[in-house]
């Protein structure tokens, strides 16, 4: 027995040995996919700007610690591929909506990439409870207007909430003066900066100490927009075919209540799930609206008006 365990170990051995010895004679194996050219990966360090822009307001990132905030994102987001990627193809669906209702609100158009970073443009909700693009709480959500019940959640409504979104930024930026401090309040609450900015008597983002989260915040968008303005300066190659198709849609005016969406979408020409896909802040399969509130529903362009 003690033979024949000791010739199955030599044997397994002398496998392993071979295995390895042939994966050293075939150096040119790799699971990088290289489309038929030699590789050449490798992992570079990244050159981080001197100096930053948000929304016009430019900021010189002439600090170590400035410094070393922007190097991390964006070696994060640029070495995070596969999430990089996604947010690249997302944007190419949704930012022309959200760049139309930015203009139209007249907020900088880019806090577009403010909605990237909270959802990577992804109809999420968080373990806080913060819902959609632009990953609004149910009580902010109410208070600036929109509808949030077990029926109908406007969180969800892209259109809807980036307006909320722009309400929400336009009064951060008339109460503390800055387009960058409102993004950051974003994160931390207008109140929360405001109080930042007195106790530590500063006037700009930059100049606080904050917490782990805020801290990163500003860096987080900046990075992201860094990335997405030139994308092959850090690696990135997309092409045109490649990225998701701009959501193009019509509405529907409705203000009455819709005892089964199902069958509804089949009178509009999609199915359920396309409905839904259109409209994710129609929660269930009926709308009540008893109060004929009217409601605008999205549907693909190419069905039928």
């Amino acid at each position: 027995m003690k033979q024949i365990r000791f010739f199955i170990l030599f044997s397994c051995s002398i496998l392993l040995i071979s295995l390895v010895l042939i994966s050293f004679e075939q150096p040119n194996q790799t699971s990088i996919i290289t489309y038929g050219e030699p590789s050449s990966f490798k992992v570079h360090a990244l050159h981080v700007p001197s100096q930053v822009n948000f929304a016009g307001e430019l900021m010189q990132l002439d600090e170590d610690d400035l410094m070393e905030r922007m190097d991390k994102e964006l070696l994060v987001n640029t070495y995070w591929q596969s999430n990089t990627l996604l947010m690249m193809k997302r944007a190419n669906k949704f930012f022309p909506q959200i760049e139309r209702i930015l203009k139209e609100e007249e907020v900088p158009d880019d806090f577009k990439y403010l909605a990237l970073i909270e959802s990577g443009l992804e109809n999420l909700r968080s373990p806080a409870g913060a819902k959609g693009f632009w990953q609004i709480l149910r009580t902010t959500g109410r208070e600036y207007g929109l509808e949030v019940n077990s029926n109908v959640d406007e969180c969800y409504n892209i259109e809807l909430s980036t307006r909320m979104a722009c309400a929400y930024l336009k009064k951060a930026k008339e109460r503390l003066g800055s387009w960058t401090l409102a993004a950051a309040s974003y994160n931390r609450g207008i109140a929360g900066i405001n109080r930042i900015l007195k106790k530590q008597q500063a006037d700009n983002y930059y100049d606080l100490l904050l917490g782990t989260e805020t801290k990163r915040y500003m860096f987080r968008i900046l990075a992201v927009k860094e990335i997405m303005q030139a994308p092959e300066r850090y690696g990135f190659f997309v092409e045109d075919a490649q990225l998701y198709s701009p959501l193009e849609y019509r509405t529907v005016a409705v203000d009455t209540a819709i005892t089964n969406i199902a069958r509804f979408s089949k009178q509009m020409g999609v199915n359920y799930k396309t409905m839904k896909i259109y409209n994710p802040w129609l929660l269930q399969n009926h709308l009540n609206n008893k109060s004929r509130k009217l409601y605008h529903i999205a549907l693909p362009t190419e069905t039928a008006p």
